[in-house]
């Protein structure tokens, strides 16, 4: 027994431990988190002085609960989400409780006993349009809290207008306090340490095009690199394989962009970020950079040593694949660091002329060599990874274009090279085509003399 109970404080000490390193952990990787803890509670703190203050508490009367409400489901993270909310709740009470008392005064022109129907008319039919209202996409994307409160308040001014004689003083009371309680929310949230929407989507814009570049950058040392014999043997350092594993978090990054664009259309202009900055692009750039996460994703399952294919045709394709690979990460570091300074990416043009210079050289490769002496499924592996690095330079290129448009809308700063365009890959077929052909070419012409030696 004693044994037993010598350990059960052991036992309990690590889950404990655990939960404290994992807050010390949650505070660390972002320190705003703790500051908008204070914010919150500094400002449920002064609203709840229309309780503790009386002459407070004479003027707004128990309705001052409303303001400590408001506060806890107002006040958001960021300072465009708090403004989202807080502008919502306040227009949508003062709409709702409007239409509230003009219902309960038209109702009350036809008398008492015909007045609950006209009044359960009202909040039918407002009720079922405020409803229906949110299943249009523009109002449900920036007003849906909105219209959750507008159907809230008018039922409640509704119903309880019928039964509350003073409904007016009721309606201006709590219509006070919500101001009050949504005016603290939105002046400590912009006031005290501001955490911006927009900021934070502009930072992920920038995040996860520095995490493509960095799994090109690593890809082709990795695939050409791979262990020969088949085993399972490390091919890299953990450091390595969490850089070339961070690209997956681009893939799940749409719902976290929409809703960040969102609140940011609601904050005022701060920094480098004007009233009317283009949310709307960022969007677009987030749209074709998941595009070439996608293929980046298809590229990353030939790290596999199963999908090795053949040693000696791998040798022989691996100087410009690994140069494709390299230059297309080193342009996308280029759009990273061009958002991040708010520039053009001048240095861009350079970067996509030496891949289109590999992609060259691949083709110029496999017309001097002999494809149809290997085996098809050799040689498939790298024929699809050498296919997928020529698709991803395309979406650099189009990652490219999304910026350049957001570099005009947003004004970066100009460059003396501005005006030197690069020469795209996308859109020109003939490299594909020119890259096939030779593929098909070079079999066919080998398949008769493989038929005579086979005979």
């Amino acid at each position: 027994m004693e044994i037993a109970f010598k350990a059960s404080p052991l036992k309990m000490k690590a889950p404990i431990v655990n939960f404290v390193n994992r807050i010390k952990k949650l505070g660390k990787d972002d320190p705003r988190r703790i500051v908008h803890s204070f914010k919150v509670a500094l400002a449920i703190t002064l609203v709840s002085m229309v309780y503790y203050l009386r002459p407070l508490y004479k003027g707004m009367g128990e309705a001052g609960i409303w303001a400590i409400l408001t506060v806890v489901v107002v006040f958001e993270y960021t300072a465009g989400a708090t403004l989202c909310k807080g502008m919502n709740r306040g227009l949508a009470t003062l709409l709702a409780g409007a239409l509230g008392l003009g219902a309960e005064y038209l109702a009350s022109l036809f008398g008492p006993k015909v007045e609950p129907i006209v009044l359960g008319c009202f909040v039918f039919l407002l009720v079922a349009a405020a409803t229906f209202s949110r299943f249009i996409p523009h109002i449900k994307r920036r007003y849906d809290y909105g219209v959750l409160i507008f159907i809230l308040t008018f039922s409640l001014v509704a119903v309880s207008g019928y039964r509350v004689d003073k409904i007016i003083e009721l309606a201006h009371q709590r219509l006070s306090t919500i101001i009050l309680g949504g005016a603290t929310c939105i002046i400590i949230s912009i006031c005290v340490c501001p955490v911006w929407a927009g900021e934070d989507l502009h930072n992920l814009i920038v995040s996860n095009l520095e995490k493509l570049a960095s799994f090109l950058d690593g890809f082709g040392g990795e695939i050409f690199d791979l262990p020969l014999d088949g085993d399972s043997a490390d091919i890299s350092n953990e450091q390595d394989k969490s850089s070339l594993a961070a690209y997956k978090s681009v893939l799940n990054s749409k719902a976290t962009e929409e809703s960040l664009a969102n609140f940011a259309w609601w904050e005022p202009g701060h920094g480098k970020f004007g009233f009317s900055h283009p949310w709307k692009q960022y969007l677009k750039i987030g749209v074709v950079t998941r595009q070439c996460a996608y293929h980046i994703e298809a590229l990353n399952g030939y790290l596999d040593p199963k999908f090795q294919g053949s040693s000696e045709f791998r040798k022989i394709v691996q100087e410009p694949c690994m140069k494709m690979s390299s230059e297309a990460g080193k342009a996308l570091k280029e759009l990273a660091v061009s958002i991040k300074s708010f520039s053009y990416p001048c240095n861009f043009a350079m970067h996509i002329q030496s891949c289109t210079t590999a992609v060259n050289e691949v083709n110029t490769t496999l017309q001097a060599s002999m494809v149809g002496e290997w085996e098809v499924l050799e040689i498939i592996p790298i024929i699809t990874v050498i296919s997928i690095l020529i698709d991803i330079i395309k979406c650099v290129e189009t990652i490219f274009l999304a910026i350049e448009e957001l570099s005009e809308q947003a004004h970066f700063k100009k460059s003396l090279n501005e005006n030197e365009k690069p020469q795209l890959l996308h859109g020109d077929e003939r490299q594909d085509k020119g890259f096939v052909t030779v593929i098909i070419h070079n079999m066919a012409s080998a398949s008769p003399a493989m038929k005579d030696s086979r005979g």
